[in-house]
């Protein structure tokens, strides 16, 4: 399929869901009732997240310039870079998919993929969730574990630095 064309597959899948619902309430309510309930509870959960990622993008494109972003983030801006890759990381909430359009933009605006990695594998470690895993796997072992994981993120992060530019492979 050539990039210039659109699909409309997403659209087709979503038509189809929609036929069998509407098909599924008209035959047994009392089945589609519970899915129903269901996707309204996912969707009261996601759009939370969906508005604090709008804002997000939208402060984004307002008052960060492509220099800006180079300048806090870009390779230029040396160890700070990796912190704001970890920091940033760590206390980012919601689903995964839901920060992809603004890791996008910051692509666009510069950013290698390498702090890309490194905020996505720092996701991993959730500041709410350290305590629970201090009571069941001890301090000593968390605080290495999130060591452990922070340090591998930035040796990823190089890694695909490397590969984006052309220094392996």
């Amino acid at each position: 399929m050539k990039k210039t064309e659109k699909s409309y597959v997403g659209w087709y899948f979503l038509l189809i869901v929609i036929v069998l619902y509407v098909i599924i309430g008209l035959l047994k309510i009392e089945v589609l009732l519970p899915s129903l309930r269901f996707s309204f509870k996912i969707i009261k959960n996601i759009v939370p997240v969906f508005v604090v990622i709008f804002a997000l993008l939208v402060a984004f494109d307002l008052f960060a310039s492509p220099y800006s972003v180079r300048k806090y983030l870009g390779k230029s801006s040396g160890f700070r870079r990796w912190l704001i890759a970890i920091g940033g990381g760590i206390i980012s909430t919601g689903p995964i998919y839901m920060w992809y359009p603004l890791l996008k933009e910051l692509k666009k605006q510069g950013i290698q993929y390498g702090f890309i990695a490194t905020f996505l594998y720092n996701r991993a470690i959730k500041l709410p969730l350290i305590p629970m895993m201090i009571v069941y796997f001890g301090l000593k072992y968390t605080l290495v574990l999130a060591m452990v994981m922070i340090t591998i993120s930035v040796i990823q992060g190089i890694i695909f630095e490397k590969i984006e530019g052309g220094g392996f492979l």
